[in-house]
């Protein structure tokens, strides 16, 4: 009986094991990457483009998805 019981604790933690290790491999957020806020967006001035706050450039007041419209400032128009 000890040895079954044994056997079939070996069997869900090895099923268990494989599952993570699939998960993991699939690319699917975890819990603590799903819970991660995504912050407010703001538009860049030259193309509006819409991208988080944090990763966005400041250059005259405005903000820029990159160095290179930050240079070349608002688009006209």
């Amino acid at each position: 009986m000890g040895r079954l019981l044994l056997l079939l604790l070996l069997v869900v933690l090895l099923l268990w094991l494989v599952r993570r290790a699939l998960g993991a491999r699939t690319g699917r957020p975890t819990r603590q990457g799903a819970a991660a806020p995504a912050g407010e967006l703001v538009s860049c001035a030259h193309c509006g483009l819409n991208l988080p706050r944090g990763e966005a450039r400041q250059a005259g007041g405005r903000h820029y998805c990159c160095e290179e419209h930050g240079r070349l400032g608002p688009r006209a128009g």
